[in-house]
């Protein structure tokens, strides 16, 4: 018998047949000339028929078991041609369907992908063998890589061999490593900043940083901030204090406030003046020390604006929430321009304005939300002042016992009521040395009252501590503010004494309610005080005449008087406030549970 073509099996004998044969035949041979200039890989269409090479049949062009098992699993197969002769069988039906070609044994010899189009790819069994050839012989399976191409696997090798590769690979990371640690660091960059935090310091650097906001009391230098305070003084009718005095370039970010300045001479009486007769004459006393003391000038300020408020007028078609606080605005600027406020006196004005803002109600009459007010100053100068070092001088008489030699270095109300009660009332045998300084001398009207009740005591000025202290078991001071770093803000030379009490093993105990701590963060002296009139350091209460007298008209010479300074914590041992007895560094855990009580 005569053999008949392939294609002809295939194809048919019609005309549309033959034109099917042809375009086959032409994609057959484009794609055997791509494969052959490709060798090793396998076909498109083949890859998308899920056929891959196995070793042991490569060479004869065989499929690996995915291959058989997709032939065998087809549903509708329709083998075509003569017994003894290659078969075609198609799968499937329309444009999805795929027709291979099989041997007499039953292999593939060539196969067709589902196409759109009339003609269908056929892979045929050269291009097969072609990328069987590329595989490696031993060693296992090939790998075949995402582009379709046939990688030869790599040998496993011995135990010892893949130690070696490894070390050598950490030894090239580590000198990579290094490397780019010399290069950042001649760069000028950081060596322990990694790329991702390189990346991210550089965007936060590109923002702008915020300026850090200063008070314009510590920038009395800036000619730019003090003339917008002047305006804004001039625009509430307060008469501006001005300086005349040399002054030390150290502290020249800070007022110096000088008794000759007259702030009374220019302020204008009657309905337009802003200024209540309350509170000038309140300034003039501060101005002149007559009312000192942290808690002494709070409590007058409080009464000053009791009776500001009593003589208030809510104007027409304002409402009293919202005029009052206008209102209070330049009294208390004027008191600032008379002398600086403590922090007690800012806590108590903070309070007001929160009354006066948050508290009242609109509904109440005036006369009703008047009266609220002042009883609610009342009622905050008596609890959280005058309650407040009651429950102090309980506390701290506990810690002095019969015997003991307690040094005060600063006197106020609070330190009096301890030292009386621990006398008077519960019967302690103590002795007690008082300890001045110059300018004020303030410690002698502290001496006469606590020689009035009996109690011994000794008198002696700063600089004699060191003889003393030897024999002195407790030290009992006050604060003008404790700040949020633990840091005690206090009389002029307080820390000097705490010092000296630190070094000799002297326990020191501050006394100090809690509406003076403040949030406020400082280490020294320098960058926020106080400072005084530099010719009280020129008198002399002797009535002899002083060499300094005449100290403004020597040039390179200039005084400096400080009224506060601050102590470290460590010198601390303890503060003694009406919630009890705590570390200093206990002060945001107050503020914060006082504003939580707040809200």
């Amino acid at each position: 018998a005569t053999r008949v073509p392939l294609e002809q099996h295939v194809f048919g004998g019609t005309e549309a047949s033959r034109h099917r044969q042809e375009a086959v035949t032409a994609s057959i041979t484009e794609r055997e000339k791509d494969m052959a200039a490709r060798p090793g890989t396998l076909s498109q269409d083949a890859r998308k028929d899920g056929l891959s090479l196995s070793p042991s049949k490569a060479s004869a062009g065989g499929l690996d078991k995915r291959g058989a098992a997709a032939s065998a699993a087809s549903t509708a197969t329709k083998p075509i041609g003569v017994p003894g002769q290659p078969k075609k069988t198609t799968t499937g039906f329309g444009s999805g369907s795929v027709t291979k070609i099989l041997s007499p044994d039953g292999e593939i010899m060539a196969s067709s992908t589902p196409t759109n189009s009339l003609s269908s790819s056929v892979v045929s069994a050269a291009s097969i063998a072609t990328n069987a050839s590329a595989q490696p012989d031993a060693g296992g399976e090939a790998n075949v890589g995402p582009d379709g191409k046939v990688y030869p696997k790599k040998p496993k090798g011995t135990k010892e061999e893949r130690r070696k590769l490894q070390e050598a690979q950490r030894a090239a990371k580590e000198k990579d490593k290094d490397k780019k640690k010399e290069d950042s660091a001649a760069g000028g960059g950081s060596p322990n900043v990694t790329p991702g935090e390189r990346k991210r310091l550089n965007s936060q650097s590109s923002v702008k940083a915020k300026p850090i906001q200063v008070a314009s009391k510590m920038q009395v230098d800036d000619e730019k901030k003090q003339k917008t305070q002047s305006k804004r003084l001039a625009k509430q009718q307060v008469p501006e204090r001005v300086s005349q005095r040399k002054q030390v370039t150290l502290f020249s970010h800070l007022k110096q406030y000088e008794r000759s300045t007259s702030l009374t001479k220019n302020i204008p009486f009657g309905k337009s003046n802003a200024l209540h007769p309350a509170f000038v004459r309140l300034g003039l006393q501060m101005s002149e020390g007559r009312v000192s003391g942290s808690s002494a000038r709070c409590i007058a300020m409080m009464h000053a604006f009791c009776e500001v408020i009593k003589d208030y007028v809510t104007p027409q078609g304002r409402e009293l929430q919202r005029d009052l606080n206008v209102a209070i605005q330049p009294l208390i600027s004027y008191l600032a321009e008379c002398r600086p406020l403590s922090t007690s006196m800012g806590s108590a004005i903070k309070f007001l304005k929160h009354e006066i803002t948050h508290e009242l109600n609109p509904q109440m009459t005036e006369e009703v939300a008047k009266q609220t007010l002042i009883d609610k100053i009342n009622r905050f100068v008596k609890e959280r002042i005058e309650l407040a070092q009651e429950s102090i001088s309980g506390f701290a008489c506990k810690k002095i016992k019969d015997g003991d030699v307690l040094l005060i270095p600063s006197s106020c109300d609070v330190i009096f009521k301890i030292v009386s009660k621990a006398a008077v009332e519960e019967k302690k045998k103590f002795k007690v040395i008082v300890v001045d300084s110059r300018p004020k001398m303030g410690a002698v009207p502290f001496l006469r009252r606590c020689l009035a009740l009996g109690i011994p005591c000794s008198y002696i000025l700063m600089t004699g501590i060191s003889y003393v202290i030897h024999e002195v078991t407790k030290v009992i001071m006050s604060a003008n503010s404790l700040l949020a770093n633990g840091y005690v803000m206090g009389r002029v030379g307080s820390s000097m004494v705490a010092m000296m009490a630190h070094h000799h093993n002297v326990p020191v105990l501050v006394c100090c309610e809690t509406y003076k701590f403040c949030d406020r963060v400082q280490t020294d002296s320098f960058v926020f005080n106080e400072l005084g009139d530099p010719d009280d350091l020129a008198k002399i209460n002797s009535g002899r005449s002083s060499k300094l007298a005449n100290w403004h008209d020597v040039v390179p010479l200039t005084l400096l008087n400080l009224v506060y300074d601050v102590t470290p914590p460590e010198f601390v041992d303890m503060v003694v406030t009406e919630i009890g007895m705590i570390p200093c560094t206990s002060v945001p855990v107050v503020l914060r549970v006082k504003d939580s009580h707040n809200d």
